[in-house]
């Protein structure tokens, strides 16, 4: 059996997500279809990481076997082909020992919430920000994330549904900078909850407005209690940005 190592980019906007489901769209389903031709029967695409519906990535990865020997570049060329005009694109292919596994050989997984913060509606980046008109204040938001850094209970940014066995998580950075209109809110740690990073960000937002102190943040993140925590940041401003083996 051989192993093949794939990293996608996608526009999750048309979307139910990466996990394949019945009668749905999925980016799982897409690339699975798209390798067909190649391998002659269906295979799985087992991503590093499941990325809700409307939730782009920059460099996804993910693994499929196949009993046939295929060339890297032939698969990538096959797949973009065969993927046409959907916003789904194979960046590069490689051939990996059999004991890779997307999922679980990943170190870190990183992720990037992008805020546009401009009266002026978003044009160019519609689906992909989450537009924000109030000014916002990124120096409080860098100064109220970083209680978050270390090994921590996330109950308060955890959403109902989370399989997740504990809500323990190491987040390894956090950074939340500006670039012009842009508020970028960057997070890296090997794992994380459902709909963690959304919840973060979210809550990150309402200290940004004014309507929170940094203080008032980590209150509520001590509280360990998602209902004091702010709502879910939309999922059109999220990127799954990078994965570390």
């Amino acid at each position: 059996m051989n192993r093949y190592k794939i990293t996608v980019e996608y526009d999750g906007t048309p979307f139910y997500g990466w996990q394949r489901q019945h009668n749905r769209d999925t980016v799982q389903q897409r690339l699975e279809e798209a390798v067909l031709p190649l391998t002659g029967k269906r295979v799985v695409m087992c991503g590093s990481g499941r990325t809700d519906a409307g939730v782009h990535a920059l460099a996804q990865v993910a693994h499929f076997d196949a009993e046939k020997d295929l060339d890297c570049f032939r698969i990538r060329a096959c797949m973009n082909g065969r993927l046409g005009t959907a916003p789904i694109c194979v960046l590069s292919v490689e051939k990996v020992p059999e004991d890779f596994d997307a999922r679980f050989s990943a170190a870190e997984r990183s992720y990037v919430y992008k805020i546009l913060n401009r009266r002026s509606k978003a044009c160019l980046d519609a689906d992909r920000v989450w537009h924000v008109i109030p000014k916002m204040d990124e120096e409080k938001m860098d100064l109220a994330a970083r209680c978050l850094i270390g090994k921590h209970d996330f109950s308060s940014f955890r959403a109902a549904g989370c399989q997740s066995s504990s809500p323990i998580k190491t987040l390894n950075r956090i950074s939340v900078s500006r670039r012009g209109d842009f508020i970028f809110i960057e997070v890296s740690a090997r794992s994380f909850l459902y709909r963690q990073v959304r919840n973060t960000a979210g809550s990150l937002f309402l200290v940004g407005c004014g309507k929170w102190s940094p203080e008032d943040f980590a209150e509520v993140f001590r509280a360990k209690d998602r209902k004091k925590a702010g709502p879910a940041a939309p999922a059109c401003g999220l990127y799954f940005s990078g994965v570390v083996y």
